[in-house]
């Protein structure tokens, strides 16, 4: 399938796999990669070793196009900036802060720069800086979120850019990625979909959670604090939602139960570890490998699209003629 996307950074179908802090490995990477979309490993807050080690890990399993994510707001940004364009990375996707000081180096390196941006506004200064890209990511997504819904967010940013804008927040199945195409958008991007891939790492616990889920089985915590994270309901989420209420009082407790909740969840106790999950997970429900997952979601959209994805690909593109 051809849109602005696949043919920008070289994949076979529209499928982003989201960048999942502590969750977004190199064997999960190279397993979306190798399936046809493009895998995301995420950098923030790693080490350098562990960043090399994980593009290793992907690089020996798939030599189809890979993707890192950098977390502009990390104190060791430059650092990983630099370490991925040394290890010939195909794509970076960016978040928290703008990823201009960066740009020049890594477009002389040949490599794509896509944004996640959650205004029109950031995407259009995202454009203005001379990105390929942008992903436009609503507030059902599950992690760190903006407050625009996808349906409002992606139609406003494809109107107001030229450049392919990539459609994230509450997709996970067909229906969600013609409901995207329909909005303006050329791909989508996808986190939780991926979190019970055989190939991610998580805690079965973890994953039995999302798979478990309802539609009203996720919550945002850190509102209080400026950092918004949406996360399965559970022990940790709503004792921390309570305390927010007064971050006067609560704040040094509130601190030390946020540091380690999103690894607790990861290593599996899933009742005082932070979950992050979209507020999709409801339609998660099947354990499944990264090729399944993308090969199920392919056919799903072709069926459930009632115009052609690449007619519409290509209307949407026209925009930016």
């Amino acid at each position: 399938m051809k849109t602005r996307i696949t043919e920008l950074l070289g994949i076979e179908v529209p499928i982003i796999q989201g960048a999942m802090a502590r969750i977004a490995d190199g064997k999960l990477a190279a397993a979306v990669s190798e399936a046809g979309g493009l895998g995301i490993i995420a950098c923030g807050g790693a080490p350098a070793e562990w960043v090399r080690e994980q593009v290793s890990i992907a690089r020996s399993i798939t030599n189809k196009p890979l993707g890192a994510n950098v977390m502009l707001m990390d104190p060791g940004a430059a650092q990983t900036a630099e370490l991925l364009t040394e290890l010939g990375i195909d794509v970076i996707t960016t978040g928290a802060g703008s990823p201009a000081n960066f740009l020049p180096m890594w477009k002389e390196a040949g490599i794509k720069v896509i944004p996640v941006v959650a205004s029109t506004a950031l995407a259009q200064r995202m454009e203005r800086l001379g990105v390929d890209a942008v992903v436009a990511e609503g507030t059902e997504s599950g992690g760190h979120i903006g407050e625009l819904t996808t349906m409002a967010l992606v139609p406003s940013v494809c109107s107001a850019v030229s450049i392919p804008v990539i459609g994230a927040g509450g997709i996970a199945n067909g229906r969600g990625i013609v409901a995207a195409f329909a909005l303006g958008a050329e791909a989508v991007q996808m986190g939780t979909r991926f979190l019970t891939v055989e190939e991610c790492s998580i805690a079965d616990a973890y994953k039995e959670r999302v798979l478990a889920a309802k539609d009203s089985d996720t919550i945002v915590t850190g509102r209080g604090s400026g950092h918004p994270a949406r996360c399965l309901k559970n022990k940790f989420a709503r004792k921390v939602r309570s305390l927010e209420a007064d971050m006067a009082a609560h704040g040094d407790e509130l601190e030390q139960m946020y540091l380690g909740s999103l690894k607790r969840a990861i290593d599996g106790d899933v009742d005082n570890g932070s979950m992050m999950a979209g507020q999709i997970a409801a339609l998660v429900q099947e354990r499944k490998t990264a090729q399944e997952v993308i090969d199920e979601l392919m056919d799903q959209a072709r069926a459930f699209g009632a115009l052609d994805l690449e007619q519409m690909a290509q209307a949407n593109a026209s925009r930016g003629e």
